[in-house]
């Protein structure tokens, strides 16, 4: 006699699944929220008119530049033999400084546009300022301080050539335009402020970096 085995229940069906809701529409992807973020994006060409105004200004500096220094060699050229070394080096200077505000207005007219407000395309350029590669806002910053600080190095310069007579009652006297011990001294301490200002936008360029 053999042993039946006894039967097998049928294997459960199993239920399947419920449906996956679709993912919530993102506040992002929604039509209204892209329009609005196209046009805050599109904003930044509202810049551009600033940075031509910028290239208008040094037009009018090469404009300075040259009437300045027409000046110096019609003084030369009045009277030679009676050439005084200090109002040469006035001249001179202020030349000095107005390549030195051009150079800053070129840097922050190429910097920030490229910055701010959309590339260039000049990768590959013999012309291409070696900066230019690698600018940023941080960047920008730091270079600008540093040309401020040539600026301001420059007119204390100017400011130097008459201390000589700085002590006299009525200060001392630098192309008709009178300066005190006091005018010298608050100069310096902005001069010295400028300094600390660079050093602490590099010391800040580092640490982001790290």
């Amino acid at each position: 006699m053999t042993d039946l085995a006894p039967p097998t229940s049928p294997p459960r069906s199993t239920p399947p699944a419920p449906p996956t809701p679709p993912p919530a529409e993102r506040l992002g992807d929604r039509p209204a929220s892209r329009m609005i973020g196209a046009l805050i994006f599109s904003s930044r060409w509202l810049q551009a008119p600033l940075y031509l105004g910028l290239i208008v200004a040094q037009a009018i500096y090469v404009v300075v530049f040259i009437v300045e220094l027409w000046h110096l060699g019609e003084s030369v050229v009045a009277d030679p033999s009676h050439i005084d070394e200090a109002t040469i080096m006035l001249a001179v200077l202020g030349l000095i400084d107005v390549v030195m505000i051009a150079n800053l207005l070129i840097m922050v007219i190429i910097g920030g546009y490229e910055t701010f407000v959309s590339r260039m395309n000049v990768d590959g350029h013999p012309d291409q300022p070696e900066w230019l590669s690698h600018v940023n806002a941080n960047v920008l910053k730091v270079k600008l301080a540093m040309a401020i600080i040539g600026i301001s190095s420059i007119h204390l310069l100017k400011t130097f050539i008459g201390v000589a007579d700085i002590g006299t009652p009525g200060g001392g006297s630098i192309a008709g335009d009178r300066y005190t011990s006091e005018g010298v001294m608050w100069q310096v301490i902005i001069h010295c402020v400028f300094i600390l200002s660079a050093v602490a936008l590099a010391a800040i360029d580092r640490m982001s970096k790290k």
